[in-house]
């Protein structure tokens, strides 16, 4: 995710389609956007560093997804020039027909090469 003198609303934008593409489509993938202080709240239980997030991510109790996202919006934040982004959407699950609405917040911070890595994630479903 490039950095460079983006509008912020446009680097989230980009940053949730490659998120959710990749984590419907190739979970394990997701590595590449967190580093080792990075740290996931998966409903409530907290998890850090780059393969103990990846482990929980490809655990879940389900293989097929689709994400399926209602609003996406973002902040600056921070002299570091770091951004929250806050998502929310619906989950399908392969085999069920009702969605499960969630909402997910990412505190995106740059890297040295110009892009975005996943500092904080934090993730919730939302029942009704």
């Amino acid at each position: 995710m490039a950095a460079a003198q983006m509008d912020p609303d446009a680097v989230a934008k980009a940053f949730v389609e490659h998120y959710y593409s990749t984590f419907d489509n190739n979970r394990v993938g997701l590595g590449g956007l967190y580093q080792e202080a990075s740290m996931l709240t998966f409903e409530g239980q907290k998890i850090q560093g780059v393969q103990s997030i990846v482990a929980k991510l490809t655990s879940l109790p389900f293989q097929q997804c689709k994400h399926n996202i209602s609003t996406v919006d973002c902040q600056p934040s921070g002299p570091a020039s770091g951004m929250l982004v806050f998502v929310s959407g619906n989950l399908q699950l392969a085999g069920e027909e009702h969605a499960l609405k969630f909402s997910q917040m990412f505190h995106l911070m740059p890297t040295p090469q110009g892009s975005f890595y996943v500092f904080n994630d934090i993730f919730r479903l939302n029942y009704a």
